[in-house]
């Protein structure tokens, strides 16, 4: 089994999902005691949230390359980040480590059941070209909500999901804008912020729902583990009915 590094805490709510996901997962392929070899490294949301408000991109980049360079460094086969948004200084990461670094949206573009995707996440991870150009180098036409139903979004993940903050009110709101991105012809919704999928699930929506955080985690399982895409309990397998 490969060492997988998970680069998280951004927020630790969702970091969580990922460290029990990925022992699930091993504990489920591989029977009895085993559990998925891991380095967890989970920073202050604080100081990478200041510099996504402030704009400070070049500051983000050498904070994160340095990090994932250290969970190699570490003993990592291969590195995560459990974060949608941050993904915009991906570049910076997979120039610092010399080994795989798997993209977060190439793990939901490979679970998309069509060819047009709708997005939801971070207003950053939305409206701006680093996300949505990774999807439709995979074929992907992606739909994005309206300016207000980002808005909506975005104060939902920073305002209650990265806090713990589990609203049976925000809950509808988010399946309002889900069926309103279904209504226009989005196949499928991709979850594109990782605290997304602590409050919906399969039940909240019209059309199949992409969890991004989930999705990854059972890219990098299947690669520690060497098991095709495709296989039972696959990206390409039953994660789109299990977890989906």
């Amino acid at each position: 089994m490969e060492t997988i590094g998970l680069l998280g805490g951004m927020s630790w709510e969702s970091t969580t999902l990922y460290y029990r996901v990925a022992n699930e997962l091993v504990r489920d392929r591989l029977g009895g005691l085993a559990s998925a070899s891991l380095l967890v490294r989970s920073l202050d949301f604080r100081a990478v949230r200041a510099c996504q408000v402030e704009d400070r991109w070049d500051d983000a980049a050498a904070l994160l390359a340095a990090e994932a360079r250290a969970l190699q460094d570490a003993g990592a086969d291969l590195v995560l980040l459990c974060t949608n948004y941050m993904h915009k200084v991906a570049p910076a990461i997979e120039a610092a480590l010399t080994v795989p670094f798997l993209h977060i949206a190439d793990a939901v573009a490979d679970a998309a059941p069509g060819p047009v995707v709708g997005l939801l996440g971070a207003a950053g991870t939305v409206r701006e070209p680093f996300y949505r150009d990774r999807l439709a180098a995979r074929g992907l036409t992606v739909l994005t909500p309206p300016d207000d139903d980002v808005e909506r979004v975005d104060a939902a993940i920073f305002g209650e999901l990265c806090r713990g903050v589990l609203s049976d009110g925000t809950r509808a709101e988010l399946r309002a804008v889900v069926a309103r991105l279904a209504d226009r012809g989005a196949q499928a919704v991709a979850l594109s912020c990782t605290e997304l999928e602590l409050l919906l699930g399969p039940d909240d929506s019209p059309v199949p729902l992409l969890p991004s955080a989930r999705l990854h985690v059972t890219a990098a399982v299947d690669r520690a583990l060497a098991v095709p895409a495709g296989v039972p309990g696959g990206v390409g397998g039953g994660i789109r009915e299990g977890m989906v």
